[in-house]
């Protein structure tokens, strides 16, 4: 279960992931079945708001990263040696920003840069908590209501609105239910709203807490 209540990115996600048990090494493992450079990943707690969790960095190793297409990434992805599972699971996630950034730029979905997706970190988180999923055995997840910000932020496109209209979309298409949040500024990414629409179901079941873990 996913306690969205100050929002969530894909890294947010995955710390959590980390925190509540997910070991490091085993994550850098699935993530290596990948023929994918550029990155290197450093865990390291974190303390705010009294609350003691996760901090996922995942640290960029080169110098310029171009924007790609749906098909660079679904070779990066399919070409792997990731079980069949979270192949699907990442390309459905991968897909479903891309439908987004069709929808608010007016162009067909090959034709979209994914000056998010196509970044290095973005391939990791999205991949990476897919694979950590599967290694933690969880079969079913579930989200609270999504908090969104408000104002602006600067992006490839230039200034946009809070929340970003590509994460907007992603939400609309799933219906998912959103509260209001003072925070003048993105707390929801387009990746964290496509891993949230993809994979859970927007409810809080009944259930019995076994582990607790907060991602930064």
């Amino acid at each position: 279960y996913l306690d969205c209540f100050a929002g969530a990115s894909g890294d947010m996600l995955l710390g959590g992931l980390l925190d509540a048990g997910l070991e490091l090494d085993l994550l850098r493992a699935e993530l290596a079945k990948m023929e994918l450079e550029g990155y290197a990943l450093e865990q390291a707690p974190k303390r705010d708001h009294g609350l003691t969790g996760t901090k996922l960095y995942v640290r960029d190793t080169l110098e310029a990263y171009p924007a790609g297409h749906l098909y660079h990434i679904r070779q990066i992805i399919e070409g792997s040696s990731l079980s069949a599972s979270v192949k699907r699971c990442s390309m459905a996630v991968i897909e479903r920003l891309g439908r987004a950034e069709a929808q608010v730029h007016g162009v067909p979905l090959e034709e979209v840069h994914f000056h998010e997706v196509g970044a290095v970190d973005t391939i990791v988180d999205v991949v990476g908590f897919a694979a950590g999923l599967e290694v933690l055995g969880v079969e079913r997840v579930y989200a609270s209501p999504i908090p969104l910000g408000s104002g602006t932020i600067q992006t490839a496109h230039g200034w946009l609105p809070v929340p970003g209209p590509a994460t907007l979309a992603i939400l609309s298409a799933v219906g998912a239910p959103t509260v209001s949040h003072p925070a003048q500024t993105e707390i929801v990414t387009p990746t964290g709203a496509a891993l949230l629409a993809e994979l859970a179901i927007f409810e809080r079941p009944a259930m019995r807490v076994q582990h607790v873990g907060y991602g930064f």
